[in-house]
């Protein structure tokens, strides 16, 4: 059996009262999440969820956000956490095109799924303890799934003007959590902060959840606060975290950063960005029981396929390290051809925690594999000792804050406004947020747009931090000769 309450019913019977997860006041003991689970599933049962149904969640971190995850496996049911920052527009489409059937929201998203049927409304006391929803149902027997049937669905954007709902299996997150344990030796006493969005790999899967599969304890924060993040690890003497760089920014430049302990730090997980030798160095004077982790890892592969090992940091500075065990990394040419150490070409990846391709979407699930090698898009290059270095991210993608933006999405809705002849939209460098998006645009004559105008078109259509964050208004666009806008072009000269 497979699913996900699994584990959770095993450190149930063998440690009851092992701590397993602290939300707020809540402190859950691995016995009482297990019953949780069992009769939220019951819930979902008497919804009417079945197996293979799709079960929707619009919720910021929370005790019930988990709950509701394990309860969806324990019957067979497919999670679908949805970015909660998105606008109701783009909630509808990726609810519609997973065919979800039922959605949670917690309550002050009422107006993004106001739209859409079947919804679960949770309030703050439900958020807290998730069978106050259920009232009297019968807790759910678990339903035997297999490696390879389908556990989550995760929507991401690429570099496509419509997300991508990403298939996640048992297999892909069981062997993900086999890597992790071995990778950061994970143990009962691993006690994890998770503080970034549960709807995103890096908080859920990085290495997430796989602490509860060796009996450790997770912390859950419902929003990044990093004076909350650092009064947490010295209460509850945490052990590892995973911080995008615009949250380990922010927790170093803190001021009152050095008024509590940190030293149950052992690790902390990065990503999204190579990170430069001086954030490694701040890092070290301030954990200083603590090792910092590159690593690199998509959606699609469940996140965290290489990570950096320990004592190589600064010599190995620029890597986001080597492979782990189940995990084959190559660099190959346009057209899928091996490249050797110290050529440039497409990162690509192979083995058992990489997705098997995308919802309802064969064309982009075959354009996304060479054979058996699933091509990332990024560009990268490894070393004669195997470690690995990003040298360009996905095409055309913006990374700001930790979040991934697809420019042709943000110019899908530019074009929606009268006078727009030709927009592009592109990352340029800012020192809060890493990457801020930025429009550049070609009107027609007489046409006229400022970015106020801008900004209210696209906010009603688009999450905030997609909206560009400048305007830029220009006669014509950088192109190649066959007519392609060389936006490389464009960030060159406005960087």
């Amino acid at each position: 059996m497979l699913n996900l309450s699994s584990f959770i019913r095993f450190h149930a019977r063998r440690t009851p009262s092992a701590l397993a997860l602290i939300y707020g006041s809540t402190r859950l003991d691995y016995a009482t999440l297990s019953a949780r689970i069992e009769k939220l599933a019951g819930y979902l049962v008497a919804r009417g969820v079945g197996p293979h149904d799709i079960v929707a969640a619009v919720m910021k971190n929370s005790a019930a956000f988990i709950e509701l995850s394990f309860a969806a496996s324990h019957i067979g049911a497919v999670f679908l956490p949805v970015n909660y920052r998105l606008a109701a527009e783009e909630v509808a489409y990726i609810t519609g095109h997973a065919g979800a059937n039922i959605v949670f929201a917690d309550e002050e998203f009422d107006p993004l799924v106001s739209g859409l049927e079947n919804v679960v409304l949770v309030d703050a006391a439900a958020q807290s303890d998730a069978t106050k929803l259920a009232g009297d149902v019968a807790p759910a027997v678990a339903r035997v799934t297999g490696a390879n049937d389908l556990f989550r669905l995760m929507y991401t954007s690429g570099t496509t003007d419509r997300p991508k709902g990403v298939m996640h299996t048992y297999g892909n997150f069981y062997w993900k959590n086999a890597d992790h344990v071995v990778a950061l030796g994970l143990t009962a006493s691993d006690r994890l902060l998770v503080t970034g969005p549960l709807y995103h790999v890096g908080a859920f899967d990085l290495p997430g959840m796989a602490v509860l599969w060796v009996g450790g304890a997770i912390c859950i924060h419902r929003d990044f606060d990093p004076a909350a993040a650092i009064r947490s690890i010295e209460q509850e003497r945490l052990t590892g975290a995973w911080f995008a760089p615009v949250m380990l920014s922010a927790i170093l430049a803190h001021p009152d950063r050095d008024k509590h302990d940190v030293t149950s730090v052992k690790w902390v997980v990065g990503g999204g960005e190579r990170t430069p030798e001086p954030r490694i160095r701040a890092f070290s004077g301030y954990f200083l029981n603590a090792r910092y982790i590159d690593a690199y890892g998509l959606t699609e592969s469940c996140s965290g396929d290489t990570m950096m090992e320990a004592g190589r940091e600064i010599e190995k500075i620029g890597s986001v390290g080597r492979a782990l065990a189940h995990v084959e990394v190559e660099i190959r040419d346009e057209m899928g051809r091996t490249l050797p150490a110290g050529e440039s070409g497409e990162i690509c990846l192979r083995g058992p925690k990489i997705t098997r391709g995308y919802w309802k979407d064969p064309e982009k699930t075959r354009a996304s594999f060479f054979g058996d090698w699933f091509r990332t898009g990024d560009i990268g290059h490894i070393d004669e000792e195997g470690f690995l270095y990003l040298t360009d991210r996905k095409k055309d993608m913006i990374i700001s804050g930790g979040e991934n933006i697809a420019s042709s999405e943000v110019e899908r809705v530019i074009y929606q406004i009268a006078g727009v002849r030709e927009a592009a939209v592109i990352g340029l460098p800012d020192e809060r947020w890493g990457e801020r998006p930025v429009a550049v645009v070609v009107l027609n004559e007489g046409a006229a747009l400022d970015l106020a105008m801008l900004s209210e078109h696209c906010r009603a259509r688009l999450a905030g931090f997609k909206v560009p964050k400048d305007l830029i208004i220009r006669e014509q666009l950088p192109r190649n000769p066959s007519g392609k806008i060389l936006k490389r072009i464009l960030r060159e000269e406005l960087s």
